[in-house]
């Protein structure tokens, strides 16, 4: 086109197009805003927000064996409400007359509260079922005190058969009583923490493409991870660290498959992984440094090895209880932090993971993520021998307290989970809904778990159930002092998740197809539970 034919601009018309493109931009911005919002609140139930808090290593019976009858010889005093419902718990019976080696034990007192961490691998926590008999804790998973686990760490013989009761563990038994629980929810496979985390992300533990050993010419440990477990990949059956996390410091793997939050950001749904000590303290060589950490039996007075008990320090932040950092599509490898707190929750740097401070950052400026998912640091987390019931329960009621202050409560679940057993005891057998056979399976005979003959599975070293362990769900919509009974596993989260936003499921063999529904705990016609305050120390009402 000649210069002479060309359009002329004045002033006026270059205003003019500035402003036309400053509303399209803004046009657009408020769109994808608003997208965000109708994404976040298109459920298929009044609860627009869910936060799940993972704790670690308790079986049910370890603490809510005797629900809803304490001792009241020490701690707070517990005293149930009429008519409590009745649970799966210890009869006089499995008290007294024990088919294990030693009988159930109560644990009270502060010098009981930090205790030696039991044998929870996949292979052994199987053996201490003994096919459903339940009668081999003693043999394979105590862990009594030794080298290992020194005074004034807890660990009498027979350690394993200890449980606490209402006087240790008040708060929970607490939001049992004025919110819902179950007492048949399970592991979805035997097996450790990092089992526990993949299962409740992704429902499964299969799709190992990398495996890194600590030091250059070091095997790979063949109890972490089973190789070639189908499809040319390994499963996980142990506690291996996140392949390419700056904090990780040992064997670590990076998994393959999709994950909750995949879905959830394909949707267009918020969400988010917050961990304690998930901030870098440092950098080193180019790395982020989680140097975050605190004294084991901080509630008890703890003050670390050079105060008047000798308690440890515990890192703030564990790897392998972020099961996100296992897949490249979630990870944030460098520990970056969200560019500011109104993307906390959305696509930027931090890949939607987080520091816990993070997510208070982000709830008290109303901008709390609709799924949220909160992992206590190391010392609070409910974990043997670096945790105890007492610090747990001040991180469990300080977050519940607080989340109850927001308007965003009326609408929010708070799901309370476990990531294993820590080879616990409990009296129940599980239902096998997966079979599996490998090195590492002896659930019904060596090398065997399950029929895997008559139903072979797709993945081997996925055996489910595994332990039963404790979940309850605090909300307005929770039903009052009641006790679901249907089976349940750490997929149902999953599973609940899917549904609620309507995501789809994860595919490959997930857990979440065989999965129950959390529905049962629920009551969405009924008047609102009315927020229950407690105090953090005690875990009575406050």
């Amino acid at each position: 086109m000649p210069a002479s034919a060309r359009p002329r601009f004045g002033r006026r018309s270059r205003a003019a197009a500035a402003f036309a493109a400053l509303v399209a931009l803004s046009a657009t911005s408020c769109s994808s805003s608003s997208d965000k919002v109708a994404a976040d609140t298109d459920t298929t139930t009044p609860i627009k927000h869910v936060v799940v808090i993972f704790q670690e290593n308790v079986s049910f019976d370890h603490y809510f064996g005797t629900y809803p009858t304490a001792a009241n010889t020490d701690g707070t005093t517990f005293t149930a409400l009429p008519n409590t419902p009745k649970i799966d718990g210890l009869t006089p019976d499995l008290l007294t007359k024990n088919p294990n080696k030693a009988q159930p034990v109560r644990l009270g007192g502060p010098n009981q509260q930090v205790t030696c961490d039991q044998d929870h691998e996949y292979k052994d926590e199987q053996l201490a079922l003994d096919g459903g008999k339940m009668d081999q804790f003693v043999e394979h998973t105590n862990v009594s005190e030794g080298k290992s686990c020194k005074a004034p760490v807890y660990g009498p013989p027979s350690l394993v058969m200890g449980y606490y009761d209402g006087n240790s563990v008040t708060a929970l038994w607490n939001y049992a009583q004025h919110y819902a629980m179950s007492d048949n929810s399970w592991t979805t496979t035997f097996g450790p923490s990092t089992v526990g985390a993949l299962n409740l992300v992704a429902g499964q533990t299969h799709g190992v493409t990398k495996m890194e050993p600590p030091k250059p010419g070091q095997p790979f440990p063949a109890d972490t991870v089973l190789e070639n477990a189908g499809n040319g990949q390994g499963t996980v059956v142990g506690d291996p660290q996140p392949y390419g996390d700056d904090c990780s410091n040992r064997d670590t793997v990076q998994m393959s498959g999709t994950t909750i939050g995949d879905l959830l950001t394909k949707k267009g749904v918020s969400w988010g992984f917050f961990q304690g000590g998930f901030k870098p303290t440092d950098t080193k060589d180019g790395k982020a440094v989680c140097g975050a950490t605190h004294n084991v039996g901080a509630a008890l007075g703890g003050t670390g090895k050079t105060g008047d008990k000798a308690w440890d320090t515990k890192g703030d932040y564990i790897p392998h209880h972020e099961p996100f950092q296992y897949y490249p599509s979630t990870a944030n490898p460098h520990h970056l932090p969200p560019t500011s707190v109104d993307k906390i929750g959305h696509d930027d740097q931090a890949n939607h993971q987080y520091d816990l401070t993070d997510f208070w950052a982000a709830a008290d400026k109303g901008n709390m993520p609709a799924v949220s998912y909160l992992k206590a640091p190391g010392y609070q987390d409910g974990h043997a021998a670096y945790s105890d019931p007492l610090d747990e329960q001040q991180f469990l009621v300080e977050t519940i307290n607080h989340l109850q202050k927001l308007p965003e409560w009326k609408d929010t679940a708070v799901v309370i989970a476990y990531d294993d057993s820590d080879g616990w005891y409990d009296h129940t057998a599980p239902k096998l809904v997966m079979n599996s056979a490998s090195e590492q399976d002896g659930y019904t005979g060596p090398g065997v778990c399950g029929d895997a003959k008559a139903n072979p599975a797709k993945y081997q070293g996925r055996c489910g159930y595994g332990q039963r362990v404790p979940l309850l769900v605090v909300s307005p919509y929770s039903k009052a002092n009641f006790v679901d009974h249907s089976v349940t596993d750490q997929a149902s989260v999953l599973k609940f998740i899917e549904d609620n936003w309507k995501t789809g499921r994860i595919g490959d063999d997930s857990f979440d197809e065989k999965a129950g529904p959390l529905d049962a705990m629920f009551d969405f016609k009924a008047a609102a539970q009315p927020a229950l305050r407690l105090d953090p120390k005690t875990g009575a009402a406050s």
